[in-house]
């Protein structure tokens, strides 16, 4: 069973997913920091100093410890137990998520028009088409065509 379990690791698409699987962690904390303390500052400068993560509802309001009644920090009001609708952090998760599908989307790209197209095997006709052709070309030859 270990022999099985080292040639199924030692296999190349299991290596190269695990590398993947490293570098996308990376390539995450980049964007995030990029979404957090770039894009979305100048998205909020834009619309009027608009802080995306301090916008939340209270959904249970009797949670709320007294030390923070009236609070919008969002963090402590989530580290406290306090249920809250967080859509502000939903808004920067979604503009994190298309940033990721918009460079992903370029690196595809770049790769594509970079890395050679393989060459076109020459397409086989199937068998049954094959031997069609013999049979028609061994009627022509009986009928003297």
């Amino acid at each position: 069973m270990f022999k099985e379990f080292k040639a199924f690791i030692a296999r190349g698409n299991v290596l190269d997913l695990a590398v993947a699987v490293i570098i996308g962690a990376a390539f995450g904390k980049i964007v995030t920091s990029l979404t957090d303390d770039l894009i979305m500052p100048l998205i909020g400068k834009i619309f009027g100093g608009l802080d995306f993560s301090s916008h939340f509802i209270v959904l249970s309001p009797e949670k709320v410890p007294p030390a923070l009644a009236g609070s919008t920090d969002y963090a402590a009001l989530k580290k406290a137990g306090v249920a809250l609708f967080g859509y502000g952090e939903f808004i920067t998760a979604a503009v994190n998520f298309l940033i990721v599908a918009f460079i992903i989307f370029l690196l595809v790209r770049a790769v594509n028009r970079v890395a050679p197209k393989p060459e076109e095997a020459a397409a086989e006709d199937p068998a049954d088409v094959v031997l069609l052709r013999e049979i028609r070309d061994e009627l022509r030859a009986r009928k003297g065509v």
